[in-house]
Formats: structure tokens, C-alpha cells, sequence
């Protein structure tokens, strides 16, 4: 059974044409563009291709000059079946054949046989010759106008892309403003510094504080991503006890109440002392471990290890029992806002820019930060074959005050 490719827009005809040549014993194969139309010749290697001249994407020229670039394609013939197009124009670019619409159903089967037994149309040179450069003209005039369609649309999307940033540094802003009085009024009301508390009470404003750390965290999460894409984000350089600060971001909820095991090797405090950020230091590690027990099912474990290393950087490795990540997905794992799920039924909340905060603050620092998945390390005899993430900086970082930009 012979395979056609017919690559039309219009549905009605794509219709009547698979109508003619599947009662033929023709098996059908449609395109309603030219960029489809040459995907699937390629994917599909018709032993036909049937197309329409007047196609969106490129039209049924420039998917005949496409497709005889093709060595798999040498030899498939290709039949212009068309209303506008013209016929010496068609066979100089390579159709083999030209059928005028509207087509006559009682021979157009026969037709295509002939053109698969080996009949092919042709025209003079002369007539080739001048098609073809007056083909080559249009083309060079149709990339032209392309070209500046795309440098607008690349123009506004930067544009966009500018007012995108503006718009969650400014809406970070306006809603840290507010909770700096909430959580001084929460703590001042939690300490009894305004009047005796009943035990619901209490409680009720512990549960309130605990949601408004979370909120006030999502917030300078924001601050911090924006402040990274507008390039805004400076470090401020004290000395630090890297462990000090590994360990005290060590304390999540889900190692304090059990659902997940901790083991960690690091070394005494003092003995990795440095100069850097603390603030920013102390958010990203907190966000990688964050990171790594949202990601670990409960009764796994996440390992952590920390050291110095020979060049006189300092690496945090970070690593969890969890599924790991695809391998099509490490290559944006640390774009600000994406999340390897990111549908509305995902199973893991978050905004996506945990990640990306933890590569501004290695790079702002003078290092990096990588991930291997699967992981296969091992962390003070467990082993490790989910996600790894190795958070390497300098022990005295140069004078880098903000990481280098993001490429748009």
C-alpha cells in the first residue's frame, strides 16, 4: 500500500483528498502547514507527497526546495496540487508534477499512479533557470520581512520580560512592608509583653506565627530572585563558621519530628571558618535542604556532608534518597520560577526559586553549584542514589558583589 502525504490547511480538502485515496487503496498522511508538512516526510518517508502551494508556515515552494535538500528524500516524488500556484514555478523548484484545483475525482488516483510508476512533467531550462531566481528572490524578501517580524517580537519579550522583574520586585516590596509591624506585634503578643495570654490563645498565636515565617520567607524569597534578574542583588563580605551555619540550617521540621532521617558529616565548629554573606549563605543552604526533604518520601533519608577541598574551596554536599530528577529537566533545574512539575496537580508546593537563589548566592561568592541524579554518593556509610547537590565556593571570595547576569 503506497503512502501519501498530503500537507494542506484547508480541512475540507485534506477531507476530500483522504476520501478519494483511502477507497483507492491509498494509505493518507496529513499536514495542515509546511513546517508540519516537512517534519512528517521526514519522520514518515512518504513514497508521494501532494502539496498545496498557498500553505501557511512555508509555503508549498519552499517545502519543495526543503524536502529535495533531503538524501533519504531523493527520488519521492512530489506533486503541487493548488488553485494559485504555477505550474513552471512548481516543476523548477522540484515538484514533479502540477495538478490544478478544483481536481476531477474520477482520474486524480490514476494520476498519482503514474507519478509513482516514474512520469514525471517538465519544462524548458530556460524556463527553470528563470523561475528559480525569481523563486530565490522571493524567499530572500520573505526571510527579510521573517527576520524583522522575530527581532520585534524578541524586542517586546525583553520588554516584557523587564516589566515581569519590575513587577515582583515592587509587589515584594509593597507586601514586606506590612509584615515587618505583624511580626512585631505576634512576638511582642507571644512574649506576653502586652498583657496575660489564656492557653488557646497561645496557641492560636503560635500557629498564626509559625504561617506568617512562612509567608515572610516566600517574601524574601521573591526580594531575592528579582533582586538576582535585575542584577541588583550585592553581598556583604564577614567572617563566618561555615558549619555553624550548615547546622543550624540542618534544623528542618521534617528531621525534628522523625518523617525523615538526617546523617551528616561535618566538622567540628571553627574549623571551616570564611568571609561572606551570611544572611544570603544561611538562605540558600536552608533552601537546599529544603529542597531535599520535600523531595524524599517520608522514612527516607537526606545526607549531608561538608568540606574543605585541596583549591581552598569550601563544598556542601547535599543529597537525598528521594526519585531523583529526569535527565531532560537538570539542565533548568536552577531557572528562577521552574519547577520540574509545574501543573496546578503537582504533588510539591513552592514557586521555583529556591534553587535559582541558591546558584546567585554560589556565583555572587565567587563559585557555583551543580546537581547529580542519580546521585550515587556516599554520606557516612549510606548510600545515596536520588538527587546531589554540590554547593562549592572560594573560602575567601574576591571582591564579587552580585552574581554574573542571567543570559536572556
Amino acid at each position: 500500500m503506497a503512502k501519501i502525504l498530503h500537507i494542506e490547511d484547508d480541512p475540507a480538502n485534506r477531507l476530500l483528498v483522504r476520501k478519494l485515496l483511502t477507497s483507492a487503496g491509498f494509505e493518507v498522511v496529513e499536514a495542515a502547514d509546511g513546517l508540519e508538512g516537512v517534519r512528517k516526510a521526514i519522520q514518515e518517508r512518504p513514497d508521494l507527497v501532494l502539496v498545496d502551494i498557498a500553505i501557511p508556515g512555508l509555503d508549498g515552494y519552499e517545502v519543495t526546495l526543503r524536502l529535495r535538500s533531503e538524501p533519504q528524500l531523493r527520488g519521492m516524488p512530489i506533486v503541487a496540487i493548488t488553485a494559485e500556484g504555477d505550474r513552471d514555478t512548481s516543476l523548477a523548484v522540484g515538484c514533479d508534477g502540477f495538478l490544478q484545483k478544483p481536481i476531477d475525482a474520477r482520474s486524480f488516483a490514476d494520476k498519482l499512479r503514474g507519478y509513482l510508476d516514474g512520469w514525471r512533467e517538465t519544462t524548458s531550462p530556460d524556463a527553470t533557470g528563470q523561475r528559480l531566481r525569481q523563486q530565490s528572490q522571493r524567499i530572500v524578501t520573505h526571510l527579510e520581512a521573517k527576520v524583522a517580524e522575530l527581532s520585534g517580537m524578541n524586542q517586546r519579550l525583553l520588554e516584557l520580560d523587564s516589566a515581569k522583574k519590575e513587577f515582583y520586585r515592587n509587589i515584594s516590596h509593597e507586601l514586606a512592608t506590612p509584615m515587618t509591624p505583624i511580626v512585631g506585634y505576634l512576638k511582642l503578643l507571644i512574649d506576653g509583653e502586652l498583657g496575660d495570654l489564656t492557653t488557646p490563645q497561645l496557641k492560636s498565636l503560635r500557629a498564626m506565627s509559625d504561617c506568617v515565617h512562612r509567608l515572610r520567607r516566600l517574601i524574601d524569597s521573591l526580594l531575592d530572585v528579582t533582586a538576582l534578574e535585575t542584577g541588583r542583588m550585592r553581598f556583604a563580605q564577614r567572617e563566618y563558621d561555615f558549619a555553624e551555619l550548615v547546622q543550624k540550617a540542618s534544623k528542618q521540621p521534617a528531621f525534628d519530628d522523625g518523617r525523615i532521617h538526617l546523617v551528616a558529616d561535618l566538622p567540628k565548629r571553627g574549623a571551616l571558618l570564611g568571609s561572606g554573606d551570611v544572611e544570603r549563605l544561611s538562605r540558600a543552604f536552608d533552601q537546599m535542604f529544603d529542597n531535599a526533604t520535600k523531595f524524599t518520601p517520608e522514612g527516607g533519608t537526606v545526607g549531608v556532608r561538608l568540606r574543605k577541598l585541596t583549591s581552598g574551596h569550601f563544598e556542601l554536599c547535599i543529597a537525598d534518597t528521594g526519585p531523583g530528577i529526569p535527565a531532560e529537566k537538570v539542565g533548568k533545574l536552577f531557572e528562577p520560577f521552574y519547577q520540574v512539575d509545574g501543573s496546578p496537580t503537582r504533588l510539591f508546593g513552592g514557586t521555583g526559586v529556591g534553587l535559582a537563589i541558591v546558584r546567585g548566592v554560589a556565583r555572587g561568592h565567587g563559585g557555583d553549584v551543580r546537581v547529580a541524579s542519580p546521585a550515587n554518593e556516599e554520606i557516612m556509610g549510606v548510600r545515596f542514589n536520588g538527587a546531589a547537590f554540590y554547593f562549592v565556593i572560594p573560602e575567601r571570595p574576591g571582591p564579587v558583589s552580585e552574581p554574573p547576569s542571567r543570559p536572556l
